[in-house]
C-alpha cells in the first residue's frame, strides 16, 4: 500500500533526509522518499497506518502535515 503525505516547511536537502528518517522510524513503513518540490513525501506499508500517526511523526521532526493521500 502506497500513501502520499503533503507536508509543509521543507526547504532543503537536510529536510528531506529528516523527513524520510522520520517516517522509516514508523512501524509498518517499509520505504519513504520525500520530494521538496512536491512538498509531499512517498511511504510503502506493509499495514495499515492511522494519519494520526503521520502527523505526530512529522510533527515531532519540525514540519506540518498537511493531508494524507492514498495513492
Amino acid at each position: 500500500m502506497r500513501k502520499k503525505l503533503m507536508i509543509e516547511g521543507m526547504s532543503c536537502g537536510h529536510c528531506v533526509k529528516h523527513v524520510e528518517d522520520a517516517l522509516l522510524e514508523l512501524d509498518g513503513v517499509i520505504s519513504a522518499k520525500a520530494d521538496l518540490e512536491g512538498k509531499c513525501a512517498f511511504v510503502e506499508i506493509d499495514r495499515e497506518i492511522g494519519d494520526d500517526i503521520f502527523k505526530k511523526a512529522i510533527e515531532e521532526a519540525g514540519y506540518e502535515l498537511v493531508e494524507v493521500k492514498a495513492e
